[in-house]
């Protein structure tokens, strides 16, 4: 299946300096790889974007809390363009970060 939807991780250090991480195109994959940075130092980054698009993201969410991310899934699963349960999953992952020293 093509990918329309694009998941970017990105490390924001204390100084609000940014890079990024990695691109996921799934949620799995994003919780596979994109979640396990190992710098407690800096905070995680969410960035849900569509390809090859000059728009603005769809959103960007950042640790610790990640504010709105549940909502904004939902509408994505009205889409049918994420499955109810990988969101569950996405958000359940994300609360079970280990606490940033940032």
């Amino acid at each position: 299946m093509f990918r329309k939807l694009y998941w970017v991780t990105e490390s924001v250090d204390a100084k609000g300096l940014s890079h990024v991480v990695g691109v996921y195109t799934s949620i799995p994959d994003l919780i596979r790889h994109g979640l396990s940075t190992n710098d407690r130092n800096s905070r995680l980054r969410l960035t849900l974007t569509k390809l090859d698009s000059d728009r603005t993201p769809f959103g960007t969410w950042c640790e610790p809390h990640f504010e709105g991310l549940d909502d904004k899934l939902q509408e994505f699963v009205v889409t049918e363009e994420f499955l109810p349960e990988q969101c569950e999953m996405l958000v359940d992952a994300l609360k079970r970060r280990p606490a940033i020293a940032a």
